[in-house]
């Protein structure tokens, strides 16, 4: 997969995605946004890749943001088109059917706070940075930040950080529920690839079920949740995997998952 601005590699089912732009510290622009789209549709459709790590080049940004001096010439069509670019693209790595960890290895800004939170599971370098700087520059959050932010951090805090356009640190990051874990920058990729590993030896299927379970009750009364939950749980038991994972329990032996 040959892309201008990202990096992609795939190892034991972990898939990993690196936004490539480190003079620009990884800011999306409309050619970044397409590629990642592309590839992500790629992955979706990979029965072979387990869970999907992202992250930026370099050491300073995981994504700085949308590309604000290609903003800035923008009328109202393009700026919404723009928009619309980046939500699809946020939903589709939403739903993927793979787990995503988003590895956050510096500033996460605007487009690159937007990101993370499309992602799964968020651990963090302790250089990493947070925020929604967009009404500090005019605009509103157009990524998804409204939306996805207040749904991760609460209400109060989502609608402080937009409001404020402020930054934060790592650790008030995780004070708030922003991310998992804060680890040393030295350290974010190996314990990433740990978390990565210990997610992709469980039952392909049942993880992705439980990932769409989850995605889907979020947004939906607990009653229309709770019986989503009860087809996917019905579902399970029509695998191989299922026979498979209760054998091997009864068995006392390692389950082999074949994702089938």
């Amino acid at each position: 997969m040959d892309y201008k601005n990202i990096l992609y590699s795939a190892e034991n089912g972990i898939a990993t995605i690196t936004i490539n732009r480190p003079k620009a510290l990884n800011a999306l622009n409309t050619e970044t946004v397409s590629e990642l789209r592309d590839l992500v549709g790629k992955i979706a459709a990979d029965s072979e890749i387990k869970v999907v790590v992202i992250t930026g080049s370099g050491s300073k940004s995981f994504v700085a943001g949308a590309d604000i001096v290609e903003m800035s010439t923008k009328n109202a069509v393009e700026g919404r088109a723009f928009g619309k670019i980046g939500q699809d693209t946020f939903t589709e790595i939403e739903n993927m059917p793979q787990p995503v960890i988003a590895a956050i290895n510096g500033f996460a800004l605007g487009g690159g706070c937007e990101l993370s939170c499309a992602c799964d599971i968020r651990y963090a370098s302790e250089n990493a940075k947070f925020g929604q700087p967009e009404v500090g520059l005019g605009i509103t959050p157009g990524f998804g930040g409204t939306q996805r932010l207040p749904r991760v951090v609460g209400r109060g805090y989502g609608k402080e950080l937009i409001f404020t356009a402020g930054m934060i640190d790592a650790q008030e990051a995780y004070r708030i529920g922003l991310v998992n874990k804060v680890v040393p920058q030295e350290e974010l990729m190996d314990t990433v690839y740990a978390l990565a590993k210990k997610i992709a030896k469980n039952a392909p299927i049942a993880v992705q079920l439980a990932k769409a379970a989850i995605n889907r009750g979020i947004n939906c009364d607990v009653i229309t949740g709770i019986a989503y939950e009860d087809e996917v749980f019905g579902l399970c038991f029509a695998t191989e995997d299922q026979k498979e994972g209760m054998g091997a329990f009864v068995e006392k032996r390692k389950a082999t998952f074949t994702g089938k």
